[in-house]
């Protein structure tokens, strides 16, 4: 691969959960010097934070407008920018920095509308530039392995998917004031929907990526079981695939004992596969008929996809950080023209997402109701 590259980024100051995973995730490889940012919605908190984390005074700065300024002006500009700011503010953001000939990584959701998904997604294609869209669980090495799985037939026509994203974490009535846990079920700053938006879209992702198909409809169950909350903090959403796979998926804030809970069940005519988050190093492999394997990452015969985002020795975790680093490794690749495999999460799927919540907000609404989980512009 070619020279570093360039990195700033807009938000994700001191105190931020995301901030530190992308800090690391860019520049662990050594393809991203990490050279200006906009940290904080305090234009001086932002550039004293910048500064003592190694950004130049004069690229440490304020705003993310005076950001875009001061990039475009310079020779030696970022080349990709990560947009790591609260939802509402991704599409201003993200649109303006495309425009300006920048390539973007933006947190999810990528726009609280599906009509602002359609315009990042033509706003990427007319500009030339990457757009992508940070569900860094599809880059952990062993969810690449299942992808390669499932497209090489090893588990034969996909029937079943069946997804959780599901934690106890905000199960405390008592926590009805917290300003970090309030504003997740809060319309005005969360948009149309809670769990979903937050944490559902990554499951829902992680399920169409694996199977390399999309959800073409959905039917949702919404419930808000704390009181007060005006959005949901439990979901279950059943699927179906354009490929006539079936999908089952649960997303809950309020269940007492699960702490990331991740996981992913995919169910075909051979056999199954099942991962999860917090034990990542390991696939369990069913064949029909035959006995349960566990297929470790770094073992031989892993798969390409796998192989090439291992870093450290069979036996040893491979974390969060570092799964957000192997979709900053696909966007150094793709940036340098190298062949990338383009596996990293486009604006396309930015916007599926978002579409989605819509379908599934609409759906709850209506009992349930079977509707169409497409953007307007894919149907």
């Amino acid at each position: 691969m070619a020279g570093k590259l360039n990195w700033g980024i807009v938000g994700g100051g001191e105190g931020s959960q995301i901030g530190p995973a992308h800090r690391l995730g860019a520049q662990a490889d050594g393809h991203f010097a990490f050279v200006a940012g906009a940290l904080d919605a305090d234009p001086e908190k932002g550039r004293a934070y910048a500064q003592s984390l190694g950004v130049a005074e004069d690229r440490a700065y304020g705003d993310w407008r005076e950001m875009l300024a001061g990039e475009q002006a310079r020779e030696d500009r970022i080349d990709l920018v990560t947009v790591a700011t609260p939802n509402a503010t991704h599409f201003e953001i993200t649109k303006a920095f495309l425009e300006a000939g920048f390539h973007v990584l933006c947190e999810k959701p990528m726009t609280m509308t599906v009509e602002e998904g359609e315009e990042i997604v033509r706003v990427a294609e007319k500009s030339g530039r990457i757009c992508a869209v940070n569900y860094c669980y599809s880059a952990y090495p062993m969810v690449r392995h299942m992808r390669a799985m499932v497209a090489r037939g090893d588990l034969g026509k996909i029937r079943l998917v069946v997804a959780s994203f599901s934690h106890g974490h905000h199960a405390d009535a008592r926590d009805q004031d917290n300003p970090r846990v309030r504003w997740r079920y809060d319309p005005a700053q969360a948009g149309v929907s809670g769990q979903m938006a937050d944490c559902g879209i990554h499951a829902l992702h992680l399920a169409s990526f694996i199977l390399g198909d999309e959800v073409a409809r959905l039917s949702a169950d919404f419930a808000s079981c704390v009181p007060g909350r005006e959005l949901e903090d439990d979901a279950m959403v059943n699927l179906r695939f354009e490929g006539g796979a079936v999908g089952r998926l649960w997303t809950s804030t309020i269940a007492i004992g699960r702490q990331h809970g991740l996981d992913i069940q995919i169910y075909g005519e051979e056999g199954g596969l099942r991962w999860a988050q917090e034990q990542p190093n390991q696939v369990y492999h069913q064949t029909l008929g035959g006995r349960t394997e566990i297929i470790e990452k770094g073992e031989a015969g892993i798969s390409e996809d796998a192989a090439r985002l291992s870093r450290v020795v069979i036996g040893s975790p491979e974390g969060f950080p570092l799964a957000v680093a192997n979709i900053y490794v696909d966007l150094a690749q793709a940036i340098h023209g190298g062949g990338a495999d383009g596996l990293y999460p486009k604006a396309v799927d930015g916007l599926r997402s978002m579409a989605a919540v819509h379908a599934a907000v609409g759906s709850a609404k209506d009992g349930g109701a079977w509707v169409d989980a497409r953007p307007p512009m894919l149907r």
